[in-house]
């Protein structure tokens, strides 16, 4: 079975319910603790919403030197795919796994709502199942996750695919082109603002889009055997 390390920081906030996604989905939930050394043989990891450290200094900036990181990390550039939800989001960042930064909404309040967005890129480990042009509803809740990057890096990630997501319609938090989620060169880092985790159960969420994440893992996963 499909093992997925779900990383538990002090102060996640969404580390039981990406572990009951993972569940939801068929697949096995491994619960990774941020001192922990060892990544106990998962075939990917999920860096959970949240308020890691209680966002001390920046958002995910403490989170990043986490022992678990150092493994994350030195894994993720081997090739295992990681996604960061909201505040895993802002620990990729700030790990270098992920070009760009998260600063506070231009609105300057936190933003909760439902979300559409646009599937900008199907070419990485978790939206290989979706559609290019497809737009999916999936739950929004953040203060600080207008996404910016310089000119330069936006170029690259525009001229190399690595946009994921875009906002439609409303853009929520300022982020700059509306970029909602972004991908490594090699497309097994992903990470985004929203968060799928609560689209993936009729009572919990707008939609089942949610799933589409996991049903994309499953599939390249299942495509390497």
């Amino acid at each position: 079975m499909t093992r997925v390390g779900v990383v538990t920081f002090p102060g996640s906030l969404d580390d039981q319910d990406a572990a009951r996604a993972v569940t939801v989905m068929g697949l096995e939930a491994v619960p990774l603790w941020h001192a922990a050394h060892d990544l106990e043989g998962v075939n990917a990891v999920i860096l959970p919403g949240g308020f890691s450290y209680g966002d001390y200094l920046r958002c995910g900036a403490i989170a990043r030197f986490s022992p678990i990181m150092s493994e994350i990390i030195d894994a993720a550039n081997q090739g295992l795919p990681v996604l960061g939800i909201c505040n895993g989001f802002q620990v990729l960042c700030e790990s270098h796994l992920l070009p760009g930064a998260l600063i506070r909404n231009d609105r300057r309040t936190f933003v909760c709502r439902d979300q559409r967005l646009e599937v900008v890129s199907r070419d990485t480990v978790w939206t290989c199942a979706m559609g290019e042009g497809q737009e999916i509803d999936i739950v929004l809740k953040n203060g600080e996750g207008r996404y910016i990057a310089d000119e330069e890096t936006l170029a690259r990630l525009e001229g190399e695919n690595q946009i994921v997501f875009r906002y439609s319609g409303l853009n929520p938090n300022g982020s700059v082109n509306d970029i909602a989620g972004v991908t490594n060169r090699r497309g097994n880092v992903v990470g985004l603002m929203p968060h799928p985790e609560h689209n993936v159960e009729e009572l919990t969420g707008p939609s089942l889009d949610g799933r589409l994440f996991f049903e994309s893992l499953a599939s390249f996963l299942s495509a390497r055997v």
